[in-house]
């Protein structure tokens, strides 16, 4: 991942997305596939903000290796649209299929502006998050990172590094796994995109948040939504800390 191409996705977010008066709860919708709902991902997104003080409400329209092609033809039983529709979100986060950038850029961008007009005409905020490459690829990053950021520069819209920060941590830390196989983050690796996408968010130092999270159910009982080291905690904690800033 080239110096450069870090530095203008972080100046994309150089200011956190809300302000911490913003009245709670802040409704949020992830749009993607398995990259999204790996160990409840946009659950944790929740749980993590919560531990900061800050109140999100994380519902999802994920499809397994679904593109927002797919998305937003309805295919493979998608509702993205109806819920983009008939709801009153503030944010819409969207990836597309880990490969669109590199087999169809065209239909990346295609529908991804599609996504960006619609999501703007509802009055929410369309955010992109930058997916990663394969474990056994790692160059296919280049490219990825480069589709997203000129989609995000070419129609104003903000996105979260994920990608490139998970790319670098593959260089810095040969120690931490953040795939479960060749391509789906492992539950360390979903605790990562949750660090990104929560300091995007709220651009609150993620010292404190906890090694473990959890939600509580309807019945008032607790279900874990993640577990994960104190070193690997700490260590991505940081790192995330100081490339978002």
């Amino acid at each position: 991942m080239d110096r450069l191409l870090l530095i203008l996705t972080f100046c994309i977010l150089s200011n956190p997305i809300f302000s911490q008066e913003e009245k709670p709860p802040t409704k949020i919708l992830f749009v993607g596939n398995s990259f999204t709902f790996f160990w409840n991902m946009p659950q944790l997104v929740s749980a993590m903000a919560e531990s900061q003080g800050v109140s999100i409400n994380s519902y999802q329209s994920t499809v397994s290796g679904s593109s927002l092609e797919q998305h937003w033809k309805g295919e493979k039983g998608s509702l993205t649209r109806k819920k983009i529709d008939e709801n009153n979100w503030d944010y819409v986060v969207l990836s597309d299929h880990s490969l669109r950038t590199i087999d169809a850029p065209e239909k990346f961008r295609e529908y991804g502006k599609k996504f960006i007009d619609l999501v703007r005409l509802k009055g929410a905020e369309p955010i992109f998050m930058i997916t990663w490459s394969y474990k056994d690829n790692p160059s296919m990053q280049k490219i990825i990172s480069k589709e997203y950021i000129k989609l995000a520069n070419d129609f104003n819209v903000k996105v979260f590094p994920v990608g490139p920060i998970w790319d670098a941590i593959r260089k810095d830390n040969s120690n931490i796994d953040l795939y479960f196989d060749n391509k789906h983050p492992s539950s360390v690796g979903s605790y990562l995109i949750s660090l990104i996408i929560t300091k995007s968010l709220t651009g609150k130092s993620l010292k404190d948040i906890p090694k473990r999270l959890f939600k509580t159910d309807e019945k008032g009982e607790k279900f874990y939504l993640s577990f994960i080291s104190s070193s690997n905690s700490k260590y991505l904690k940081e790192f995330v800390d100081k490339s978002i800033e």
